[in-house]
């Protein structure tokens, strides 16, 4: 088995990587070594700016330099990316359609030690309100670096959601094939369908083997874009399945588990439930404790699926 690797150190190498190919300006908020931008640092100095602990200065200037007809990533930790710095992104990056890629590191409840101040759990929903916000939550390091490669490529603001935590390999860098708003059905199911996005994705497929186990037979759909959502093939897996289950990092209010529900309200009413967390903040602990303390394990996704399922018409 391939080495567990976390999506912030696959976004660090892939700065790198494609710096060779792609002329874009890295930014960062004093956060080089966590964020892995020092990868690029390292490589391209030139091309590297650290704005000092100021989050919102970093975003304006983002969007003053790709104003100028640059691409430019800007980093920090989710909570200060997408909180502390929501105005600019709105106004300075946004509005004026932009290419900045905000590379948001540290995300959910598996930051671990650094506590609620540091789990964000608000900021897809922050995201994927803003009109022309593109955001992406990869489930691996192979999907993150692919990711980063479709935002260099893409025209317009995106938002990228990386992980501290070291999650296992699920795609093959060879054949992987990433596309911007497509979800990946990574095992065809009859009886319920799991949507999951980020470090849930393994989750999700270790739920289908329990449930496999049980005589239960699930599909699982990797989501990496949450905005904009693949709708066709969520209503689409929802009404071969007839029964949905969404899992995520993330508070249930306002991220995937939402706009998976507005697609099926409109599209494909089922009875569906949504893991994640349950809108409330996290604490500090090992990030195993708390995705077993806040319910997002494969088990809790199994006990979701049989639940939908029971509620079949």
């Amino acid at each position: 088995m391939a080495d567990k690797i976390a999506t912030r150190q696959a976004y660090g190498e892939a700065l790198a990587e494609f710096g060779e190919k792609f002329d874009f300006v890295v930014m960062d908020a004093d956060l080089s070594k966590s964020t892995k931008t020092d990868c690029f640092k390292k490589k391209f100095p030139e091309r590297f700016i650290n704005s000092g602990i100021a989050e919102a200065d970093m975003i304006s200037a983002a969007a003053g330099i790709a104003s100028c007809g640059k691409t430019v990533f800007a980093s920090s930790f989710a909570m200060f990316a997408a909180g502390r710095a929501f105005e600019q992104v709105r106004n300075s990056v946004c509005y004026p359609h932009l290419n900045v890629k905000i590379g948001a590191t540290h995300a959910g409840i598996s930051v671990g030690e650094d506590g609620a101040t540091h789990q964000c759990l608000e900021d897809i929903a922050l995201m994927r309100t803003l009109p022309g916000m593109t955001v992406i939550s990869p489930a691996d390091a192979v999907e993150a670096r692919a990711a980063v490669l479709a935002a260099i490529e893409h025209d317009g603001p995106v938002y990228l959601r990386f992980g501290r935590l070291n999650v296992p390999a699920i795609f093959d860098k060879d054949t992987y094939k990433f596309e911007l708003g497509k979800g990946v059905v990574l095992e065809e199911g009859k009886d319920v369908t799991i949507i999951a996005t980020g470090l849930m994705v393994p989750e999700a497929i270790e739920a289908s083997k329990l449930l496999k186990a049980e005589g239960i037979n699930a599909e699982v759909i990797n989501i990496h874009t949450i905005k904009p959502l693949d709708n066709e093939l969520v209503t689409k897996s929802a009404a071969k399945t007839g029964a949905v289950v969404t899992a995520e990092e993330h508070n249930v209010i306002g991220g995937l588990g939402s706009a998976v529900a507005e697609a099926l309200c409109e599209g494909c009413p089922v009875p569906m439930k949504r893991i994640g967390v349950q809108d409330k903040f996290g604490k500090s602990g090992k990030p195993a404790q708390l995705l077993k303390k806040y319910n997002l394990t494969a088990e809790d996704i199994a006990k979701a699926a049989k639940e939908v399922i029971a509620k079949k018409a």
